[in-house]
């Protein structure tokens, strides 16, 4: 670990009595998605509360990882021409965006959209990203607000990205044909934290194949996510953009050690018991369990692709027609298959009556959810 991103002693001692604390209440065994939470959101301990840059191009700069604004101002451009016919045909005049990062992405909206946008609201629950938002966002003071939570009715067009895959998963192990809930303990011995497994009746959405071994996750809180805000929706749409697959993807056979991952000094591993608080822990998304979740509460899925399609739908190759050369480099990163533009995928949904947004009008992939 680059000292970059070493953790004050202080506060990683802090990660620890909280985690021993909530160890020794549930009688010595957290299931992982609250160890998640605590790992990535506990108050002033966990990582997205003591990094104050996580999100940045280089590791230089202490960051761990970057997102897809960070990498072209293009994605925000694009972005930006679905926002606005998606405001066009809702009837709305407000972006609701979710995690904003450092701000950059919503910098980009606001820029493009101009007075179509009157008011451009962040929910954010870092208090070191609010402040870099702030900063970053400074020119439209005016129509920036923070919330500390959803509202309890939304007429907006709702931006997410990279949100999904950052909300705790619970882990299911099969072995020997049984399957667990994988939870965390405290092996004194060793001091250190391990994975410790218990029978369930918690089960994958659909069958997995075979009787070997198989290791995945389980998306409840990304689900109740959608829930909520598919009560509140009452005017507008959604657009959701993160690495993920369809269900038949994601439980696939050969898929048995999970999507787990983590994040530090734009290095990634599969542990998440080492460095605790000190790297971020995402999950890719099942797209079709956000989908199915968010139809059974009342909203329409308006579409589902690639992000490569979803940019190109959206302008993206007529904006370049003024770039650079380099920033043309840049943007393929965004559409390039081997890159960022067939792993992430984008989801719309939408209150009221169905509609095709311009994002989905080649290369939908709805049918495969």
């Amino acid at each position: 670990m680059g000292a970059m991103n070493e953790q004050p002693l202080s506060l990683a001692t802090d990660l620890h009595r909280l985690l021993q604390a909530r160890l020794k209440a549930q009688a010595g065994w957290l299931p992982f998605d609250r160890f998640m939470a605590l790992a990535l959101y506990a108050p002033g301990a966990g990582y997205y509360s003591v990094r104050s840059r996580p999100i940045g191009r280089m590791p230089s700069g202490g960051s761990d990882f970057v997102t897809a604004p960070l990498v072209s101002p293009y994605f925000g451009q694009a972005l930006a021409n679905s926002v606005l016919q998606a405001l066009q045909h809702t009837g709305t005049h407000d972006v609701l965006e979710f995690g904003a990062g450092d701000g950059t992405l919503a910098k980009q909206l606001l820029q493009a959209l101009g007075d179509q946008v009157q008011r451009y609201c962040i929910v954010e629950v870092s208090a070191h990203l609010r402040e870099q938002q702030a900063l970053c966002l400074q020119d439209f003071a005016h129509k920036v607000q923070w919330l500390s939570a959803l509202p309890d009715t939304i007429h907006a067009v709702v931006v997410g990205n990279e949100v999904l895959d950052a909300m705790p998963v619970k882990l299911l192990n099969r072995i020997n044909g049984v399957w667990h809930e994988r939870g965390v303990t405290w092996d004194a011995g060793q001091q250190r934290y391990v994975w410790q497994d218990k029978p369930t009746d918690l089960r994958p959405p659909c069958p997995i194949e075979g009787d070997h071994d198989y290791l995945c996750e389980i998306h409840l809180q990304a689900q109740a996510f959608i829930s909520s805000l598919a009560e509140r929706l009452r005017q507008g749409a959604a657009f959701f953009i993160d690495y993920g697959f369809p269900e038949h993807e994601y439980y696939h056979v050969q898929r048995h050690m999970g999507t787990l991952m983590c994040h530090q000094d734009h290095q990634s591993d599969t542990d998440p018991l080492s460095h605790i608080g000190c790297k971020d822990i995402t999950s890719h998304v099942d797209f079709t369990a956000m989908a199915l979740t968010a139809q059974q509460a009342g909203l329409h899925c308006l579409g589902y692709t690639s992000q490569a399609h979803f940019l190109i739908n959206s302008g993206l190759l007529t904006l370049l027609e003024s770039a650079s050369a380099t920033e043309r480099q840049q943007a393929q990163m965004l559409i390039q298959d081997h890159e960022m533009g067939e792993l992430f995928k984008v989801l719309a949904l939408g209150a009221e009556a169905a509609w095709e947004p311009m994002g989905f009008v080649q290369g939908d992939r709805s049918h495969r959810l």
